[in-house]
């Protein structure tokens, strides 16, 4: 373990090595892929001068909205449609026809429904969080024992605390797995949103970097674009470990 607790950031270490020095050897134009050093610079220069910060903040909130607003409404139909068979084969195929639609494309209907910015960024968000807990929630409900499931019939449940107290602790691992799936395409969303709608955020400044033909911005803004993608799947990750923890606790109870 800790071997590759060192070797991991020695490999970035040297992929960033070998990409100065054939940058530097091939001398490449930095419009088309700058040095690393140079993209340091400019994202140290950015979040020291205080000019990324605002961007940051955006797309974090329309990535925190969005997630939260599609994975509650992912979850919410999940219950129905796993509880709710025929319902489910009657709506499924509507379902995953709507997924098969490039949410790209759906901007320009939302821009003219939301207008720009925020609330157009946060509904393409949300409807790209959608999927992964609908799916897996409903994959979690039915991942309940059988055994359990005659168990708890035998003892007089009803529907509803069968639910409660079976299917989703039964279920919570895969549901949990669909949220660390959704807070990864929530950021991609917000990115992409912004693309389209934002006149603020990550994504908006790297068309204005397109604009520019600024390379090295545009790189500096996919690293942070990256950091921050780590940082919500590790909260993600630490909620999760938390969740199960205390439901172990309760099931041993």
């Amino acid at each position: 373990m800790t071997a590759i607790r060192i070797l991991s950031p020695a490999l970035l270490l040297a992929f960033g090595l070998t990409w100065e020095a054939g940058v530097y050897l091939t001398g490449v134009s930095p419009i088309v892929v700058p040095p690393p050093s140079a993209v340091l610079a400019v994202l140290w220069a950015g979040l020291v001068q205080g000019w990324l910060w605002p961007h940051i903040w955006v797309t974090g909130l329309e990535t925190a909205l969005g997630f939260a607003l599609g994975s509650a409404i992912g979850f919410l139909c999940g219950l129905v449609l796993g509880e709710v068979e025929p319902l489910r084969r009657l709506l499924w195929p509507y379902v995953l026809a709507s997924q098969l639609v490039p949410k790209l494309a759906l901007g320009p209907i939302f821009i003219i429904w939301f207008g720009f910015g925020l609330t157009a960024t946060v509904v393409i968000t949300a409807l790209i969080c959608f999927f992964p807990l609908l799916e897996n929630t409903i994959t979690g409900l039915q991942s309940a024992p059988p055994e359990k499931r005659d168990l708890f019939r035998m003892l007089g449940a009803t529907r509803l605390q069968t639910l409660l107290r079976l299917k989703i602790p039964s279920g919570l691992p895969l549901i949990l797995s669909g949220v660390r799936v959704a807070i990864v395409l929530a950021l991609v969303g917000a990115v992409v949103g912004e693309f389209i709608s934002g006149g603020q955020g990550l994504g908006a400044s790297i068309i204005a970097a397109q604009g520019m033909m600024d390379s090295t911005l545009m790189f500096a803004l996919f690293i942070l674009i990256t950091v921050m993608g780590m940082l919500f799947y590790q909260i993600v990750v630490l909620a999760e470990r938390w969740l199960l923890r205390g439901w172990q606790k309760g099931s041993k109870s």
